[in-house]
């Protein structure tokens, strides 16, 4: 079977903003990286700060090129194309909801941009909201909204575009203890139910453990084990 995603010895280097005396002049975030990540797996990519797991996010993403190597989408490569043609959505730390749209605007946002008509994007929009448990507050707005509510929006605004893949950039750290543990049960019963391939990055062991079919753990741009 094929992968669904595939990074193809991917390779990303930065010039080291100010390297000490015999330090070598170029910052590798990804190091000759191979993955192949399965159709309808989560997988987790685990690691610390600075380890290169958002880089190859941003690898998957479009939202960043390699330096050298191939990333591949079911079977294409996309290593040239940008983030709108991958098929790919994202769901980031931040949220990044328009606060000046309702809850329903900013679900439908990229429907809009793909000039979806009006009656499908709603049809599509309060689908996305019973999926994720918030059927009837498509009027609000985002200041009126929990943080995990609002967490709920993103997704069914990434999940509304129906991508072959979700990448989620550690997207449950800004909320509490407890909440982060429903949402960990509540994100891999939803990706169970879609069967869509997400690729999450976090740098929490019990997270990783919770949610994922195979872990890659990452260190300095490699990736040193991966399994489950």
């Amino acid at each position: 079977m094929s992968a669904m995603v595939e990074l193809r010895d991917v390779c990303k280097s930065f010039p080291h903003p100010s390297p000490k005396p015999g330090q070598d002049p170029v910052f590798r975030a990804l190091d000759h990286v191979h993955l192949e990540i399965q159709g309808g797996e989560f997988l987790t990519l685990l690691g610390p700060s600075g380890c290169g797991k958002t880089t190859a996010l941003r690898m998957i993403s479009g939202l960043d090129t390699p330096t050298s190597g191939q990333v591949f989408i079911d079977s294409h490569d996309v290593t040239g194309l940008p983030p709108y043609r991958r098929n790919v959505n994202q769901v980031f730390q931040s949220y990044a909801l328009f606060p000046h749209l309702t809850v329903g605007d900013n679900i439908e946002f990229g429907l809009e941009m793909q000039k979806v008509e009006a009656s499908e994007r709603k049809r599509r929009m309060l689908e996305a909201l019973d999926l994720v448990s918030l059927s009837g507050l498509e009027a609000r707005k985002p200041d009126q909204l929990s943080g995990g509510q609002r967490q709920r929006v993103a997704l069914a605004r990434a999940l509304v575009c129906r991508p072959k893949v979700l990448l989620l950039d550690e997207p449950l750290s800004a909320l509490d203890a407890k909440l982060r543990q429903n949402m960990q049960i509540e994100l891999k019963n939803l990706q169970t139910k879609l069967g869509i391939t997400f690729v999450f990055v976090t740098h929490d062991q019990e997270e990783a453990l919770v949610m994922s079919d195979r872990i890659a753990l990452m260190n300095k741009g490699r990736i040193e084990q991966l399994g489950t």
